[in-house]
């Protein structure tokens, strides 16, 4: 029910805004909020469908079963994430190193560390000092000025005292044979943090709002031990002194909401050898040494390109954006991701129910004969659909949400972990079976669901509930991801 306030005074009303007048509840008042439409991605709103096999499983597999559910609204990317959008987040970590190793070569007083308009001062990033239990790991977190990303970086004309640092951001001539400046992949790290909800929704760790602190874990002194503390797991990251990540769990006493935080530095340049590996005896060296680097693929899907990559690459959207946003005094939205398996399979079907192919209908080809996806249609005829590897992102028609490629081309990573029974126990309301794996967990924990079927794959993987998964640190050369945005109090009928 709408509460009618017309029959308030305005004076009361202006009153009641600067909280001093009438008393009357009026709720704060702020402006109003419309969701700014993403570039790139279509709206997918709100529904229930039949999330599961429509068809016989190929293998004969029963953990596949129908569910209906139900999945909420959400902005999703109309392609696949391309090589040119992923260039602009390597490109964004290159010059933040670069700027890092400038700021180290010239001292604080550096052009390119951040200062304070009226004092000059330094300003300094804030939360990545380690906490007292951390530091124990000796992570080698330090205090790192901000950097002033309004000037430009002297990649041609370098100072003698810039040169050093430059350099550093390149493979040598040995390395390169001599064919020009190539930028080193291998230090491309990007750092990022996550608040592990998951674990702090336990009902073991909640915060006891009538005693000041975390609760005890009883069953400790149930067992005869001296401590009660409740410990959780977190990962840390951090780059020794040989240039390498190393990843570590640790077990810490819950004292505050920062021990939920978890660290991890990604390598985000895409493993370009997944050509060669992924196919054995196979001449596959042009898409290795050009795929990613050559403009000619600017439009095609990343490949290459691990689960945790594509992780790494929503969170620094998400900042990207919505650093945009405050800059220009507008409200930030929630978080780019990786959509769930059930977000997936819902907008695949496109708003058909029962739907065995994104387009509808039981068949591969159009009524003209013609494929609809890139897949391997036939037995060594990978060209029979016009494109013998991965296409041009769109090049096929979309589905009925203006989706493209939800079936071929590449596989697509979800952020969904895999579970053969994943249906039976899943919630019926936003499934996703999600699980943060921690860096000493066994292999078997870190799978992720991947969905729509590749351009290596035949014709049964490209069905809309056909699942599959792969290892969050494995790269493929057939899979990519495209990412989706939660809607924010959203108005169904208004896109």
């Amino acid at each position: 029910m709408k509460k009618n306030l017309l029959l308030i005074p305005a004076v009361a009303l202006l009153a009641a805004c600067s909280n001093s007048g009438s008393g009357e509840l009026v709720g704060v008042q702020s402006r109003t909020w419309e969701e700014p439409n993403p570039y790139g991605m279509v709206f997918v709103k709100a529904g229930s469908f039949t999330m599961g096999a429509n068809d016989q499983d190929a293998n004969w597999s029963t953990g596949n079963q129908a569910k209906v559910v139900s999945v909420d609204a959400f902005w999703m990317d109309e392609t696949e994430i391309t090589n040119s959008e992923y260039k602009q987040f390597v490109y964004w970590v290159r010059d933040s190193i670069a700027r890092e190793k400038l700021v180290y070569a010239e001292g604080e007083e550096s052009e390119f560390a951040a200062k304070d308009r009226k004092s000059g001062e330094v300003i300094y990033k804030t939360g990545n000092r380690p906490t007292s239990q951390e530091a124990e790991f000796d992570t080698g977190v330090e205090r790192k000025p901000k950097l002033n990303w309004d000037v430009e970086i002297p990649w041609e004309k370098p100072s003698e005292e810039q040169a050093l640092a430059i350099d550093s951001m390149y493979y040598s001539e040995d390395e390169t044979m001599g064919y020009g400046k190539e930028t080193n992949g291998q230090i491309l790290n990007y750092q990022y943090r996550w608040i592990d909800y998951n674990q702090a929704a336990l009902k073991r760790n909640k915060f006891d709002t009538n005693k000041g602190r975390y609760n005890v874990d009883l069953s400790q002194l149930e067992q005869g031990k001296d401590s009660a503390d409740v410990f959780v797991t977190k990962d840390t990251s951090y780059i020794d002194e040989n240039g390498h990540i190393i990843n570590r769990t640790m077990f810490v006493e819950l004292r505050s909401r920062r021990d939920f935080i978890s660290t991890r530095i990604v390598n985000i340049y895409p493993d370009t050898l997944c050509w060669i590996r992924d196919f054995t005896y196979a001449y596959n060296e042009p898409y290795m040494k050009m795929y990613f680097t050559h403009a000619g693929y600017g439009d095609y899907p990343v490949v290459g390109v691990t689960w945790e990559q594509a992780s790494a690459f929503c969170h620094w959207r998400t900042r990207f954006y919505n650093e945009a946003q405050i800059r220009n005094k507008q409200m930030i939205v929630q978080d780019f991701r990786l959509p769930t398996e059930s977000e997936w399979e819902y907008a695949a079907r496109g708003g058909r129910e029962l739907s065995m192919y994104p387009w509808g209908g039981q068949y591969i080809r159009s009524a003209k004969g013609c494929y609809m996806a890139n897949f391997k249609p036939m037995h060594g005829n990978y060209a029979a659909d016009d494109w013998l590897a991965t296409s041009k992102v769109a090049s096929f028609p979309p589905n009925d949400y203006g989706l493209y490629d939800m079936a071929g081309n590449v596989a697509e990573w979800t952020s969904s972990a895999f579970h053969e029974s994943n249906y039976s126990f899943v919630n019926d309301m936003n499934p996703s079976y999600n699980y943060n794996a921690k860096s000493s967990d066994p292999e078997i924990m870190k799978r992720k669901v991947i969905r729509g079927g590749s351009w290596k794959d035949i014709g049964y993987y490209l069905q809309c509930a056909t699942r599959t998964y792969e290892y969050q640190t494995e790269s493929r050369s057939y899979i990519g991801f495209r990412c989706v945005r939660s809607v924010i109090g959203a108005n169904y009928q208004q896109y």
